[in-house]
């Protein structure tokens, strides 16, 4: 009876010690999610046979963002403007806006492995997804748990998510995006993690487009602040111009 007592105890230990899937979404949301942020950042995309680098700035603030790109000089004064599930792109060498939406939104930015989702929605995760803890493992020398995620509804991109996350600042550390067949989508690695305020973030995200050939692409955050009043302005049309 003793040892079978203590064997409950100890279950019951390890099971009051691990969180829900609800729990880890809602701290790694704490972290990376915010009602309106700015982003000044850097992609640096590997190709097949050469890597190039494209400097931008954001302001994104729920479903809406205004993108301008700040490099190279051929891309410089390109903007992007989302509104819902639409967007909008000035080019100045062009002098046209063209318009975008829908699943036109998972083509990739700028010949990147992100899509203009991956690189504009607020990374949200408590509302779109339901989620499940199942199983402790140590990755990049640190301990994680490995939490299964399932969209709630149809239109989100990833229908199935596999998360690494740190189990002490409840960060992800690596991801895997499947399509609802099963199918591995992309891989993302997230390194350079610091402390932001109150908030732990990374300095670059790796993504790699499983479906397409060279080296991925490196999504580096030069600056980032949360919580941030956006002109009401930028997120119009007339900001286009």
């Amino acid at each position: 009876m003793i040892r079978i007592s203590v064997l409950l105890v100890l279950t019951a230990s390890v099971l009051s010690a691990q969180p829900s899937g609800k729990e880890v979404l809602e701290r790694i949301d704490a972290n990376m999610s915010s009602d309106s942020r700015y982003v000044k950042s850097k992609m640096v995309i590997h190709g097949a046979r050469s890597s190039r680098t494209i400097e931008s700035e954001s302001w994104i603030q729920g479903k809406s963002a205004f993108t301008e790109y700040l490099a190279p000089a051929r891309e410089k004064g390109t903007k992007m403007l989302k509104l819902e599930d639409k967007l909008w792109i000035f080019s100045p060498a062009t002098d046209r806006t063209i318009q975008i939406s829908g699943h036109m939104l998972r083509q990739s930015v700028m010949g990147s492995d992100l899509s203009y989702e991956d690189m504009l929605d607020d990374p949200n995760l408590t509302d779109k997804y339901d989620a499940v803890v199942t199983v402790s493992e140590t990755y990049r020398e640190t301990d994680c748990w490995i939490v299964e995620m399932h969209a709630r509804t149809v239109d989100v991109a990833y229908q199935m998510r596999k998360l690494w996350v740190d189990k002490k600042r409840y960060i992800p550390l690596k991801e895997e995006l499947y399509a609802k067949s099963g199918k591995l989508l992309k891989k993302t690695e997230l390194t350079d993690i610091k402390l932001r305020g109150s908030r732990w973030y990374p300095g670059r995200i790796t993504f790699k487009d499983m479906l397409k050939k060279g080296g991925g692409t490196e999504f580096i955050v030069s600056e980032i602040r949360f919580e941030v009043k956006i002109p009401e302005y930028l997120l119009t049309k007339a900001a286009l111009r």
